[in-house]
């Protein structure tokens, strides 16, 4: 099986926006990433969240640019929510009622625990709550 590593929403934006408090560890990490993992694999829901947060902030061309660099790169993959995963991501949005999970976030997890993804490129905190390990490590 291939070591595939899950990215969230905010390592792509510290990748992406060189304002982001985290930008220098996300670039740094992400160089790493790449020869590290095989694959690195996110959510069309992580897609379309970072999609609008760089739209909002950077504007369309740099928003579409990230939308090319997800389907031109063969190192991406983008999984496709689908009923089973969104059933999943429900389960757990009840199994961790005292957490504020976003949706995102559960059906990442779903994702994650389906693919057996025991690490996520992220910086939210939610991740650890859940269970997997956060790289980079601070």
């Amino acid at each position: 099986m291939t070591k595939a590593l899950f990215v969230d929403t905010g390592a792509w934006l510290a990748i992406l926006d060189p304002r982001d408090k985290y930008h220098g560890l996300a670039t740094a990490f992400y160089q790493e990433a790449l020869v590290l993992y095989p694959r690195l694999t996110l959510t069309n829901l992580v897609a379309a969240e970072t999609y609008v947060s760089v739209l909002r902030n950077a504007g369309y061309h740099k928003a579409l640019a990230f939308l090319d660099i997800l389907e031109q790169s063969s190192s991406i993959e983008c999984v496709w929510s689908d009923r089973e995963l969104e059933m999943q991501a429900r389960d757990i949005l009840r199994r961790y009622d005292d957490q504020a999970f976003s949706y995102t976030d559960a059906v990442s997890f779903a994702l994650m625990e389906q693919m057996d993804l025991p690490e996520a490129f992220a910086f939210d905190n939610h991740f650890s709550v859940a269970g997997f390990t956060r790289l980079p490590t601070e």
